[in-house]
Parts: structure tokens; C-alpha cells; sequence
């Protein structure tokens, strides 16, 4: 086990480089360090757009309801711009560097894999050459997925060391990314060669994230909220395929973690699957009887949709049907476990949306969810 004991207090103070920080798990993360006390600088494209819709006006996004862009050095600029991005990096000088920047849909990517490889393959050489020239980064990490694995189908958990060869253009583009990461470390980061610029580099593959303010298209659990505010039975395209689902803190807090734990000592850099226990990797179907559950036990006044789901394929994209991750490695190193199941995250998720129906104060319920979590 680990001799590193994390506490946020370690950022207060840090100079912390957030790409994708308008998006979902980057607002979060973003709300955590400003907590935190971390001089925070974020770096992507304007909330609420993934860069292949072109229409993005009145659509909802969370870093505008968390009020976070006031506290934070904001800057809007698309990762494939190398010169800009290096212009931010000279200015903000950076200790730690988080890369969260991607398009991250799966079926974004069918429609659009040029985008989709330029995006998640380039943008991430655009960031470590960055880092490579900017000599105050001491601690990187890459923020891929557990789709980053060659999908065997099969009951077990896939471990850090296993084949990497995602089988959609989004999945493989991270694959690539995973080995983009690589190539840098061993060209320019090498801890075995004198030579090398001492920084610290990690990848975390996480499994499915749910939580309070996802507005993303394509995903399961915004599909449930979208539904319930058009008053709508719930549209289940693929109830059989299993995840493993986690409250949006749970990734966000371990990449904070790694990040703090390699940047006190390089030994603790690598690669980390972030992910649920076997309890949480739940069907499809499945989550969304949990979501109904807690949804029809909260809202029981009159005027609100009750929540129900039907199963409807629609003859999509291939999607795997089986996919899990084995995270015993960042528990036997750091000692970790998640600290919410998918029932308390759930009800976590419906206390966010009540909030939200009801235009309350996202940035203190957001602030009170950190502060129960941690």
C-alpha cells in the first residue's frame, strides 16, 4: 500500500492545467480544486459544444450553472490548435497537466472519425509536446477509457497489461492515444535516462460515468432526465449490454489522486484502471429500473412524470455487449475503494436534477455532493 496519504489540501496553492474543463467530468473537477484553493487553468472548446454539432445555441451545460468560470482562468481554444495551446501553457506554467480534452461519443465517432481521431490522436500529441516544452510540469495524466481494450466479451475484469485495440473509431482513437502517451514517455520523459525531462506520466481508464449535470447526447442516464422533462416513457436502445457504472466524483477524485501521488514521487506513475466494484457493473436495463425507482420514490407530487422505460432497438452502431475493469492495482497501491455505490449515486443524480427542475443553486448542491464524497 501506499506511504502517499492524499488529502486535497495538497492543492492549495498547485498550478493546475485542465483540459476539457468545460465539459462534464471537467466542471466537476474544476468545482473540486477551486474548493481546493488550486490556481485552476482550463483549456477547451465553449461549453455545450463536442465540436460536430454545429448548432449549440440554448442548449444546457453544467459549467455554465456551476459558477466556476469566475474563479478559474477560462480558455476557450480547440486542442488541434498546437500554437494557441502552447501559448496558454507559456502563460499558466502549469505544475500539473490533466488532459480530459476528446470527443467522447461513440457514435459521434461513427458519423465523424476524422474529427474523432484528430480530436482524441493529435490532440493528445499537441498536449504532451506542450508539456515537453514547458518545463514547470511536473506530474501529467491522460484521462482515456476502459474502451481502450481489445473487447473479448469475456467475465473477467480486463487488467492495465492487456491488449489495446478499441474496436470504434472513438475507442480506438484513445487506444491511440494510450500509445501516443507511451511513445512520449519513453522519448522524452524516460525516468531511466539522464537526459530526460523529469515528469511524471500516468493514464486512467475509467468505466462509465453518471451524475448530476450530464447533458451529453447518447448516454443512458441524460436519455432517463430528458424524458422526464418532456414527460416521456424512456427509450431503451440495448438493455443487455453490461457496464461498469460510478458516480462522476469517483474518477474525477482518483485522477486528482494520481495526479498528487506521482507528482510527490515518480514511482507511483503508470497506468490505472478507475472503476466500480462487481456490484456496480450493472445491465443496461438494469440502471434504468434502478433510475425509475428512485425517480418515482422522489417525485411523488402531482404534475410530475412517472418513470418508466421500453425496450426499443434502433438498429445502431456496433456496441460492445460485455465490458468491465479490473482496478486492483489502484486499490493495492493507494489503498483506494469507491466510496459510493450505484444506489447512493443514483439518489445523488436525482437530488442534482430536483435542483436543477427547480433552478436552485447548482454551485452549492455540487459544493455540498464534494464535500459528503470526500
Amino acid at each position: 500500500m501506499s506511504n502517499f496519504n492524499f488529502s486535497m489540501d495538497f492543492y492549495k496553492g498547485k498550478k493546475v492545467l485542465i483540459t476539457g474543463h468545460t465539459g462534464f467530468k471537467g466542471t466537476w473537477m474544476c468545482r473540486m480544486l477551486i474548493g481546493a484553493g488550486a490556481v485552476v487553468t482550463g483549456y477547451a472548446l465553449e461549453a455545450g459544444n463536442n465540436g460536430i454539432d454545429a448548432d449549440h445555441s440554448g442548449k444546457e451545460n453544467l459549467f455554465k450553472l456551476a459558477d466556476v468560470e469566475n474563479n478559474m482562468t477560462s480558455v476557450i481554444g480547440d486542442i488541434r490548435d498546437l500554437k494557441h495551446l502552447q501559448e496558454v501553457f507559456d502563460q499558466a506554467q502549469p505544475e500539473i497537466v490533466i488532459h480530459m480534452a476528446a470527443q467522447p461519443i461513440v457514435r459521434d465517432s461513427y458519423t465523424n472519425p476524422v474529427y474523432t481521431y484528430e480530436t482524441n490522436v493529435m490532440g493528445t500529441v499537441n498536449v504532451l509536446e506542450c508539456v515537453r516544452n514547458t518545463k514547470s510540469v511536473k506530474s501529467f495524466v491522460n484521462i482515456t477509457t476502459d474502451k481502450v481494450y481489445l473487447n473479448k466479451e469475456w467475465s473477467w475484469g480486463y487488467r492495465e497489461n492487456e491488449e489495446l485495440n478499441g474496436y470504434d473509431p472513438y475507442s480506438n482513437s484513445k487506444s491511440c492515444s494510450e500509445l501516443v502517451t507511451s511513445s512520449f514517455l519513453s522519448s522524452f520523459f524516460n525516468p531511466e535516462d539522464e537526459d530526460s525531462r523529469k515528469c511524471a506520466i500516468s493514464t486512467a481508464r475509467a468505466g462509465n460515468v453518471i451524475g448530476g449535470g450530464d447533458f451529453a447526447n447518447d448516454r443512458i442516464i441524460p436519455d432517463c432526465i430528458r424524458s422526464m422533462e418532456r414527460k416521456e416513457e424512456i427509450i431503451v436502445r440495448n438493455p443487455y449490454s453490461t457496464r461498469p457504472y460510478q458516480f462522476v466524483l469517483e474518477p474525477v477524485y482518483c485522477y486528482l489522486l494520481i495526479a498528487a501521488a506521482q507528482f510527490y514521487d515518480i514511482k507511483y506513475a503508470g497506468s490505472y484502471n478507475v472503476g466500480p466494484d462487481d456490484c456496480d457493473c450493472l445491465t443496461t436495463g438494469s440502471l434504468v429500473d434502478l433510475f425509475c425507482s428512485k425517480w418515482n420514490e422522489f417525485y411523488n407530487e402531482d404534475g410530475y412524470q412517472k418513470a418508466t422505460w421500453k425496450n426499443v432497438s434502433d438498429k445502431g452502431p456496433h456496441e460492445a455487449g460485455f465490458l468491465k475493469l479490473d482496478c486492483s492495482k489502484i486499490k493495492a497501491t493507494f489503498g483506494w475503494n469507491p466510496h459510493w455505490h450505484i444506489d447512493k449515486a443514483m439518489e445523488k443524480i436525482v437530488e442534482w436534477t430536483d435542483c436543477y427542475f427547480n433552478k436552485g443553486d447548482i454551485a452549492a448542491l455540487m459544493d455540498k455532493q464534494i464535500k459528503e464524497f470526500i
